[in-house]
């Protein structure tokens, strides 16, 4: 990874929707859940309460709006792909040089999973390989790797093969040493396969939810995003035409989702095809309204909290880890809470941990330092 001092009178060739998008997404790593958590205990009605129940992971089968912070970020990656790209070759990179520069992406984001789940204690008999990062940076590599090889059309049945496929091998191939129930956590070929071939620590003991297998499927979510990179940047088409059809697409793959459902259960543990395309479809559905607001419509004056948190996502998913921010903010605003009543302070604490993350980026936004893998 690389540090970059960008020069302010560079103009940024991205999408600003997208790094609102990312920082949207992100915002909830960052503390959103907490902050809708401490709502819901100040308030506890029932709307405060049904949206605290989505800031938390479905324990297996099923899906909210938690599970989907993952795949959306990766969605996202997929986006930009197409358009970073085109910079390259238009700066005279050779093939051989934007092959090189992918593959170091994917396993500098390996790396840095590792390092962000321990690596640096050097223990590497319980240290767990699988990460976030690391199911980011392959998944996000071997379709970057399809994209630069493989024409559209021929893209999409691929995607759509890698959905069929991951299905017929669950359903067909339970795990040997399991109950027989291929979708459960004890009976999955996922599970099965981490535990015969992934070293170190797995995350719930005889499952890893960023294991092995479930990169099949996670290809096939990055290359839906870069498919819609594909879609936007694509001349010749009004820009509101674009963002409409996005959204059937959006849409088609949702209903796709919670049709393979009855038959394979939407389940982010295993990253099942099922939810691959309810996800994948939500994310169309959500970029094609951020893109219109602000990239058609251009909408920005409440853009700046999510940008300068989505300029920076690596920087501040791996800060929390090393970083206590917790602490700065009781330090700061600890002293503030304790005057509130004891079901407001979970709020103001949420508000203090994530304005002491934001300030922290938005130096880093001020002073044009960003992180870049």
């Amino acid at each position: 990874n690389r540090i970059i001092r960008m020069k302010k009178e560079v103009k940024s060739q991205r999408l600003q929707s997208l790094d609102v998008l990312r920082g949207f997404d992100m915002f909830f790593i960052m503390g959103g859940g907490a902050l809708f958590a401490g709502l819901a205990t100040c308030c506890p009605i029932p709307f405060f309460q049904a949206i605290a129940r989505q800031m938390e992971h479905v324990p297996w089968h099923g899906v909210a709006f938690e599970d989907m912070i993952f795949p959306l970020f990766l969605f996202i990656a997929g986006i930009s792909f197409p358009y970073s790209l085109e910079k390259q070759k238009a700066c005279g990179m050779s093939s051989a040089a934007i092959y090189r520069k992918v593959i170091r992406r994917g396993l500098v984001l390996v790396l840095l999973g590792c390092i962000y789940n321990g690596l640096l204690d050097f223990d590497f008999a319980h240290l767990r390989y699988a990460s976030v990062l690391g199911r980011i940076g392959l998944s996000w590599m071997f379709a970057a790797l399809l994209f630069l090889n493989v024409r559209t059309r021929v893209r999409m049945g691929v995607v759509a093969l890698l959905f069929i496929g991951y299905w017929a091998l669950l359903a067909c191939f339970p795990a040997p040493d399991g109950n027989g129930d291929p979708f459960s956590m004890e009976g999955s070929l996922v599970g099965y396969v981490d535990r015969m071939f992934l070293p170190g620590q797995l995350y719930l003991g005889i499952h890893d939810p960023e294991g092995l297998l479930g990169i099949i499927p996670a290809v096939g979510t990055a290359s839906l995003g870069m498919l819609t990179g594909e879609w936007i940047k694509r001349e010749g088409l009004p820009e509101l035409r674009k963002v409409v059809l996005l959204a059937c697409a959006g849409v088609m793959l949702v209903v796709v989702g919670w049709i393979w459902d009855l038959v394979f259960p939407i389940n982010k543990n295993l990253w099942t095809s099922s939810f691959a395309c309810l996800v994948g479809g939500i994310s169309m559905l959500l970029f094609a309204l951020f893109y219109y607001l602000i990239d058609v419509r251009h909408c920005h004056r409440w853009t700046l909290f999510f940008r300068v948190i989505g300029m920076n996502s690596i920087t501040i998913y791996l800060a929390q880890r090393f970083i206590d921010f917790d602490y700065t903010g009781r330090s700061l605003f600890g002293g503030l809470a304790s005057l509130f009543p004891e079901s407001f302070q979970p709020l103001i604490l949420a508000l203090a941990y994530i304005a002491v993350c934001w300030g922290f980026l938005y130096l880093l936004y001020r002073q044009r330092i960003f992180l870049k893998v």
